[in-house]
């Protein structure tokens, strides 16, 4: 993303802003693995969407006066070249501006001083942080251990919720977003082809694995957005599978969850085939039942449907399909097959943290995400697409990734 969209961003995120208010943001810090090993570092998605930055101790400092007039700082870590040696190149000043947009950009170790200042001088009563918890039991972030410190230090700033705005912000995507998620579908497309042309019986779960990461690595060194899911036979009934151990057998389906990403963009895709290339007669039967769910999905969501709904009509109509099929012998069944939910929104994360829409809108992007598993007959997969909402309908993202059963054996060559 250029620069221009951080800048954006941030300018509506100060107008929702109160007067005499300040604004902290954190990128993170290094997770410790083991002994002297850390976690790859991986910047906080809403600062990167702030900021265009992705350095770790990096702070966004903002405040706003009485006048509505704001004021903004970047701190970043000093050049150090011992650390630089060894774990690569910090950023220098004018390349966090270009990235970011902000002229003023200071040291991280400053910032716990100027705060100090700001935050006793009397003008600023307010102190916005990014406080979302996924569950009660995760570890504090640094937003949290500021949340303590400030509580502590400056009992007298009333806290406020900075996440609350910024998902509302990140639930209608951009043009550039839009654009960097068509190229994010192209390089899955990739990936998701190679998978597919290699496919035979005894391929073991990792070498599926590596087909889509070397397909992927052609692009750049951003690699998946998400743990890659791909699993084969029996593997399929574990809905979030990540052990690469299992070998596809003759016959078996193979299942894949997969996605790149681009320009921080990812997309979530799945698809399902036999991995001789040909669908026996069970595994057709119920492919073209979720495929058609997934089509008529397609065909029928706009702006103004419910959100809720679209779930809610996966499961109706795909029960439905599967009952006229004689799997069913009553749609009030369904559960037996589908295992979660059909939906979901997806952008800087794959479960895009946004604030859920009641009502869908333009230039919303969501998974149509129907699964089946069918346990007894060894047969389990999903069909999962990307759907953007258009002005007057939806457009299918991930629609150039064979998924039609002609389509998926020709691309087979079986």
């Amino acid at each position: 993303m250029k620069k221009e969209f951080h800048m954006g961003n941030r300018t509506r995120f100060y107008e929702s802003m109160e007067n005499n208010t300040l604004l902290a943001l954190f990128a993170g810090v290094e997770l410790r693995k083991t002994n002297d090993e850390y976690y790859p570092f991986f910047a906080d998605r809403d600062f990167v969407y702030m900021t265009g930055i992705e350095q770790k101790n990096s702070i966004l400092l903002a405040g706003k006066d009485s006048g509505g007039k704001v004021w903004e700082r970047l701190y970043i870590l000093p050049s150090d070249p011992i650390a630089e040696r060894w774990t690569g190149r910090r950023l220098k000043a004018q390349e966090a501006e270009a990235l970011s947009g902000i002229g003023d950009i200071r040291r991280t170790d400053s910032f716990e001083t100027e705060f100090h200042r700001l935050a006793t001088e009397g003008s600023y009563g307010g102190l916005y942080l990014d406080l979302f918890r996924m569950s009660p039991a995760d570890v504090d972030k640094p937003s949290h251990s500021f949340l303590k410190q400030a509580r502590s230090e400056y009992p007298y700033l009333r806290i406020l919720n900075a996440n609350t705005p910024i998902r509302q912000m990140r639930t209608i995507k951009q043009p550039e977003e839009i654009a960097a998620t068509r190229q994010a579908e192209e390089i899955t497309k990739a990936g998701i082809l190679a998978m597919m042309r290699a496919s035979e019986p005894g391929m073991w779960e990792y070498q599926y694995k590596a087909e889509f990461d070397r397909a992927l690595g052609q692009f750049g060194p951003q690699g998946p957005g998400f743990p890659s899911i791909i699993s084969a036979g029996a593997n399929n009934f574990c809905i979030h599978y990540y052990s690469y151990t299992g070998q596809a057998q003759d016959g078996d389906m193979v299942l894949n969850d997969v996605g790149a990403q681009f320009d921080n963009h990812i997309t979530d895709v799945s698809r399902g085939w036999p991995c001789n290339g040909r669908f026996t007669d069970r595994q057709r039967l119920l492919y073209e039942c979720a495929l058609a769910t997934s089509n008529h999905m397609f065909s029928i969501i706009r702006p103004g449907m419910k959100m809720a709904d679209v779930d809610r009509t996966i499961r109706s109509y795909n029960a439905q399909l599967l009952k006229d099929a004689g799997v069913l012998k009553s749609v009030d069944e369904i559960g037996t097959y589908m295992w979660h939910g059909g939906a979901h929104h997806v952008g800087y994360d794959v479960h895009d943290a946004i604030a859920t829409p009641e009502i869908l809108a333009p230039n919303m992007i969501f998974c149509v995400d129907v699964g089946i598993y069918h346990e007894e007959w060894g047969i389990g997969f999903r069909v999962e697409d990307n759907c953007l909402v258009t002005e007057d309908g939806c457009e299918n993202l991930s629609a150039g990734i064979p998924r039609t059963i002609s389509d998926i054996e020709d691309i087979m060559g079986r």
